[in-house]
């Protein structure tokens, strides 16, 4: 196996500082870096925890699929129950005679995080809330949510509805990347259902008037989770998503929330190594109608680098050479190994370029004949 280090590795050689670690208030955290799927922090964010309202997420994610699969039109009406009127804390105030339609109850579950909205949806998607927890919980396995039941819709308090940090920011990624056409919902700083008490209608989410780029998701607080937040923002094109709970009061989680996201667009920065379709490295060829074929990557090649250590990345092509015809394009050949200060190594698949033949006779031959040649002077040291 050739290790071929790249002409501009010599270019990232001088020593530099890593990026400032984050030191977190909150009990459970995770930072992700979205355009490189990098987790830049991770505090016992596999550790399920009562999600509070947080957990409204999944049942937002449970009712757009069911808009997306023809189920429900934003347009459609549901009745209220008397169970979904009676619910206590944050709420839309529905009453008994209310049909709102499913564009209302989603805006009053993302800005209001209504409890009332969300045992109406569980009851209308599954018959009962308690079938709709059993359904929640079951496609989160299928989402690949490692640390999550669910025994309501809403986050009310149970000894046994829990999520981790990790999977919270599994839904938040879920939603922003399944339906972008419904995410935009989550920066509505405020939102009022009919004639309802005025002063119900400002979203919680502390961080979406601060003039840094976010753009969602959900609050969440009870005496037993403290205060938290999953958030998103995103900044010449780069996206965060965050998770944090366990903070004592609605100041600290705001403060909290502006911290991480400052620290996460100022310490780390993207860097595309290889942009999309670019050749990486041309590779020789053995027995074939060329004598050399270009690597290159699918989608090319961004990282996140620490800021101050731009200089410390390094780019390795290793691939075997000579490569034997024939060869198809798309064909992989070896990988794209960035090593980058304090992160495990991101490897990408080298794929060749284009497409190489298997020489003639006369052109194995002639191969066979150098090749044998380069082997005797090797051997005589020469």
């Amino acid at each position: 196996m050739r290790a071929f280090l790249l002409r501009f590795v010599a270019l990232l050689c001088l020593a530099a500082p890593s990026a400032q670690a984050f030191e977190t208030n909150a009990t459970s955290a995770w930072i992700y870096d979205v355009n490189t799927g990098t987790v830049l922090l991770s505090k016992n964010a596999d550790t399920p925890i009562p999600p509070a309202s947080m957990s409204k997420l999944m049942t937002l994610y449970m009712l757009f699929e069911a808009l997306e699969n023809g189920r429900l039109k934003l347009d459609d009406t549901m009745p209220v129950s008397t169970k979904a009127w009676r619910m206590g804390g944050s709420k839309m105030f529905l009453e008994p005679r209310d049909n709102p339609t499913v564009e209302q109850l989603i805006k009053g579950i993302i800005v209001l995080s209504g409890n009332d909205a969300c045992v109406v949806v569980a009851e209308h998607l599954a018959g009962t809330e308690e079938a709709f927890a059993t359904q929640m919980t079951r496609r989160g396995q299928e989402m690949g949510l490692k640390h999550s039941v669910f025994r309501n819709s809403t986050g009310w308090p149970d000894p046994e509805h829990r999520m981790s940090a990790e999977d919270l920011g599994t839904v938040a990624l879920r939603l922003i990347e399944d339906f972008p056409q419904y995410y935009s919902d989550f920066a509505l700083t405020e939102f009022r259902y009919g004639d309802r008490v005025p002063s119900n209608r400002f979203n919680r989410n502390p961080i979406l008037k601060l003039g840094i780029g976010a753009d969602g998701l959900k609050t969440g607080h009870t005496q037993e989770a403290g205060y938290g937040l999953v958030g998103s923002a995103i900044q010449d094109g780069r996206r965060v998503i965050f998770v944090i709970s366990g903070l004592q009061s609605e100041t600290a989680r705001a403060e909290e929330s502006e911290r991480i996201v400052n620290w996460a667009f100022r310490q780390f920065t993207m860097e595309t190594l290889v942009p999309a379709g670019e050749t990486v490295v041309e590779a020789p060829v053995w027995l074939g109608t060329e004598s050399r074929v270009g690597l290159t990557t699918k989608d090319g090649v961004n990282v996140l680098v620490p800021a101050g250590a731009r200089d410390q990345v390094k780019v390795e092509a290793v691939y075997d050479s000579p490569i034997p015809a024939p060869i198809a394009a798309g064909d992989q050949i070896g990988r794209l190994i960035v090593t980058v200060p304090g992160a495990q190594d991101a490897v990408t698949p080298l794929l060749a370029t284009s497409d190489v033949a298997e020489a003639g006779f006369a052109g194995r031959m002639k191969g066979a004949v150098f090749r044998l040649s380069n082997k005797a002077i090797e051997a005589a040291g020469l």
